[in-house]
């Protein structure tokens, strides 16, 4: 078929959620500087765009295929309708009036989830996005657009990890010099050490969204004064830096260590950050041979927890099969370490 009578350009962007995020809370403003380790798993985000060249459709329509939602967006500069987020981001690049498309949105890890999702969903929407306009922007300029789709045309407290991480993917260390600038390296270590992080790791979803809005507003507010101790975020930064040399050195219990260190780090900064759930999952996984746990993101109410075991993989699965003993709610998500961050392409039909 010739590219005169093709009717549908499909444009596909995928990109990572993260886990195991050390020295998160060091990569916002009001940190100033930070260093954060967190590592690109899969299930990815996807975004498809169908473009069409027949407008006589909807110029916009939206289906967010996790919500079961499908819609017409009709653009008004900064009033969004149903997913803010979404909306915002597509306002944001600014598309020629005559483009006619249907985004389509979903990720398998569930909503609220604290790996990073509505991060990863904006960067792989951005950057299909992208392919619409004349200039391309680099995994690292759609990071940090997506940054500023939720700081900047949404108004949130959000910190960088989240973003570059979905753009670049693997394990990533990365050195905030001056938020919200800074440079990202892809710890590169031997497939054996890869293969056996990936055997040793688990995702559990503590059974609910994430919620701990009070508890993060509390513990901003306590930071962001002028004369604020800062100085408690040192044990999150040096957890990122511990992670790193560990990783290096395929140093499983010291990995670990920098895991539990910064658990701690979290409980620190507010006691409500580590759950009473994440805690009962903590002592299940301890009982069968864990050597490391992370709560996810901020912390708080929902979200997941990122588990380290020891070399026997009985003692893993015993603790998959006693999960929901603790509560039936409880999931263990499937996740493979991505390689690669941001994917794009585009085919015709």
């Amino acid at each position: 078929m010739g590219l005169a009578h093709r009717k549908r350009r499909v444009i596909n962007a995928m990109a990572p959620i993260r886990i195991c995020d050390l020295g998160g809370w060091t990569d916002t403003w009001f940190a100033g500087r930070g260093t954060v380790l967190n590592i690109g798993v899969y299930p990815y985000a996807e975004t498809q765009l169908y473009v069409y060249e027949d407008d006589n459709r909807p110029r916009i329509m939206i289906h967010a295929e996790n919500f079961g939602e499908r819609y017409e967006l009709r653009p008004r500069q900064g009033d969004y309708d149903r997913h803010p987020l979404l909306e915002a981001a597509i306002e944001i690049m600014g598309l020629p009036d005559h483009l006619c498309f249907e985004v389509n949105l979903y990720c398998a890890a569930p909503a609220g989830c604290s790996t990073g999702t509505s991060a990863a969903v904006t960067v792989a929407l951005l950057s299909a996005l992208d392919l619409l306009t004349p200039g391309h922007r680099t995994p690292h300029e759609m990071a940090m657009l997506a940054h500023q789709v939720e700081t900047e045309k949404l108004g949130l407290q959000c910190g960088i990890q989240d973003q570059l991480c979905s753009a670049y993917g693997g394990i990533c260390y990365i050195d905030m010099f001056e938020y919200p600038h800074a440079s990202v390296s892809q710890i590169q270590i031997p497939n054996t050490t890869w293969w056996e992080l990936e055997r040793r790791m688990v995702l559990v979803f503590l059974g609910r969204t994430h919620s701990s809005s009070a508890v993060h507003g509390q513990v901003i507010k306590n930071l962001e004064g002028e004369n604020a101790d800062r100085g408690i975020l040192e044990p999150l930064r040096q957890a990122a830096i511990d992670g790193k040399n560990a990783l290096y050195t395929g140093n499983f219990p010291a990995f670990g260590a920098s895991m539990i260190a910064n658990t701690e780090a979290q409980r620190g900064l507010h006691p409500d950050l580590v759950s009473d759930m994440a805690e009962a999952v903590i002592d299940l996984a301890e009982e069968h041979g864990a050597i490391g746990w992370k709560v996810n993101g901020a912390g708080g109410e929902g979200g997941s927890l990122t588990l380290l075991f020891g070399a026997e993989g009985e003692q893993k699965r015993r603790f998959s099969d006693a999960l929901p003993s603790v509560d039936p709610s409880l999931q263990i998500i499937p996740t493979y370490l991505s390689r690669m961050g941001l994917r794009r392409w585009e085919v015709f039909e």
